[in-house]
This record gives structure tokens, sequence and C-alpha cells, in this order.
């Protein structure tokens, strides 16, 4: 229980540290958005289909692996 707790805490560390990991990427944005680019738009845009895909495929995975179960508990009934 102690070893998840300590991993749990590291993993939130770790992430709080990545959102200052792409200074590239938020350099371009504001320099984008200054000249009145779609620059800025095109990569909020990425970042939110990037940041969806795990979670279709997870509800795919979880649909299949219900619709499974499902179908091998009627078939012992």
């Amino acid at each position: 229980m102690k070893k998840a707790i300590l991993i749990l805490v590291l993993l939130v560390m770790v992430i709080i540290d990545a959102g200052a990991q792409c200074s590239m990427c938020g350099a371009v944005s504001e320099a984008a958005q200054k000249n009145g680019s779609d620059v800025a738009e095109g990569l909020n845009a990425g970042i939110l289909y990037l940041m969806g895909v795990p979670y279709v495929l997870l509800l795919g995975v979880g649909f299949l692996l219900f619709r499974k179960l499902k179908q091998s508990k009627a078939d012992k009934a």
C-alpha cells in the first residue's frame, strides 16, 4: 500500500513538471497569435486530438471486454 502511494505521489510530481517542458510550443503559439495566424488554434486542436485518442481506445477496449463478459455469462446460463 505504501508503494502505491509513493508511486502516485511521484507520478503527480512528474505531471506537474511536464507542463513546463513544451516551451517551444508556447513560444510558437504566442508568436503566431501576435501575428494573427491560425497556428495557435491548430496547436490547440492537435493537443485535444492527441489527448482524446487514448480515451477513445480505452472506451473501445472496455466496451469489447464488457460485451465479451456479458456473452460468456449468457453462454453459461
